[in-house]
């Protein structure tokens, strides 16, 4: 019954915000009535996303609009179209001068998701990583987003190879911060190396990576350091393309 209550709730205030970009300022009484429901209840909705300020009074006592909370709701959203559309030329480039798939990933409760793909020249693997999660401690991306604060770090570490770090402390995050890229060798996946740089939104907080992938072979830890710098080059790109200018 609890769960049923609290799906309505959020129903019916769905509804309000609907009802509000429809019709403009509206009194608590007209839209208790269209949705049919009492007065208090309406009440008590609009107070619950005045609060979040999704919703705020108008001068006109009695009146409710959209808030400007809806503003951010929307920046969010739009940044990360932003993110992919305009990351898309740069990891172009990226993955033409490294030859290995490029990848743009995000922080999303707690991991890191790569929410884009570019595949390199070279690249022979099919492996499409777009829309998965993966372990902070043990990839390139997820490195730099925690080293940058975009991400905590796990309470577990969680061993995939034997040369994936489980310690915190080890996985050299200071020194990730004083460099500008992180490296991850083998520690996700046997033969698969990856080095990434850290994207900045338009308040210089970290918001993504830019990582490059491929076999060990390859893309040896000796040749990490050069990929590592096309990829802060590059990610200084994105960051631009995306309204930061620091």
């Amino acid at each position: 019954m609890g769960n049923s209550t609290t799906v309505q709730s959020v129903d019916r205030a769905l509804a309000i915000l609907e009802l509000l970009a429809r019709d403009g300022p509206t009194r608590v009484t007209d839209l208790a009535a269209e949705l049919d429901v009492h007065k208090s209840t309406a009440f008590r909705l609009l107070a619950s996303l005045e609060q979040g300020g999704l919703v705020e009074q108008t001068g006109d006592r009695g009146r409710y609009r959209l808030g400007f909370g809806l503003v951010r709701l929307a920046g969010a959203v739009t940044a990360q179209l932003d993110l992919s559309r305009e990351s898309l030329p740069v990891c172009l480039r990226l993955a033409e001068a490294i030859g290995e798939t490029v990848n743009i990933a995000v922080p999303r409760n707690g991991d890191p998701v790569n929410v884009s793909q570019v595949r390199g020249p070279a690249a022979i693997s099919g492996h499409n990583w777009v829309g998965q999660r993966t372990p902070s401690h043990a990839t390139s991306s997820g490195k730099v987003l925690l080293a940058f604060g975009a991400l905590r770090p796990p309470t577990e570490l969680e061993r995939y190879t034997p040369h994936t770090v489980t310690s915190v402390g080890e996985l050299g995050l200071d020194e990730i911060r004083q460099r500008g890229w992180a490296c991850a060798a083998e520690e996700l996946e046997v033969g698969l190396n990856a080095a990434a740089a850290p994207i900045r939104g338009a308040d210089g907080s970290v918001v993504a990576a830019v990582s490059a992938s491929g076999p060990s072979y390859r893309l040896t830890p000796e040749r990490l350091p050069e990929v590592g710098e096309l990829l802060v080059k590059g990610a200084r790109e994105i960051s631009q393309r995306i309204g930061y200018y620091g």
